[in-house]
């Protein structure tokens, strides 16, 4: 698909979110990346934003990873190895499809698939999202804009992105109280459980 085409899939979805008579259009709703049904895919760094704007699984077609680390579908991780870490039963699969394991593509030294942070769980930073402002903070320069629901907040995230994208650009709802300060917190521990049962065989 050309850049041109994808400008025109974002707009549309963003047209369909600032609509009357939409109240939020599943801003919000869970999401996983289309990037982990690639089992040759590690994770994603909480030092990055990543905006998936061809997310059939949100309403906005916007599914925003906001300084999130590891896989949305392993919150424990795997070590370079591909074994399951210290607590967890199972170690990272595609997901819906249990059998087939994560070998991230690094045949000479392994890869490790990082565990999410405790504080940036994918509840709070990966999620389907809607761009509410372009990179100046404005929203009178004939774009389509969505307003943030109750709970959300529209902050800047993507300030460049590249010639051609600049309709990715500036800001996106992301729920209040989840915005970025710089660290990632403690790691997701299996032992403990505190990020939930998966990869636990509960």
């Amino acid at each position: 698909m050309t850049r041109t085409v994808l400008a025109v899939v974002i707009l549309g979805a963003f047209a369909a979110v600032a609509s009357p008579g939409c109240k939020d259009a599943g801003v919000g709703d869970p999401c996983t990346p289309e990037q982990e049904y690639n089992p040759d895919f590690a994770g994603f760094s909480d030092n990055e934003v990543n905006v998936e704007s061809k997310s059939f699984q949100c309403q906005t077609r916007v599914c925003l990873v906001n300084h999130f680390r590891g896989r949305v579908s392993c919150p424990y991780g795997q070590g370079k190895d591909g074994a399951p870490p210290t607590g967890a039963q199972t170690a990272c699969t595609v997901p819906g499809d249990t059998t087939q394991a994560i070998v991230p593509d690094d045949p000479k030294n392994g890869k490790q698939v990082q565990p999410q942070c405790t504080d940036r769980q994918a509840d709070k930073s990966v999620y389907c999202s809607c761009r509410c402002a372009n990179k100046d903070g404005k929203t009178d320069d004939g774009s389509n804009y969505c307003t943030c629901p109750d709970g959300f907040s529209c902050e800047q995230l993507v300030s460049s992105i590249g010639t051609g994208n600049e309709g990715l650009t500036g800001a996106y709802c992301i729920k209040t109280g989840t915005k970025y300060n710089g660290t990632c917190g403690d790691d997701c521990d299996a032992t403990t459980g505190k990020c939930g049962s998966a990869q636990l065989g509960k």
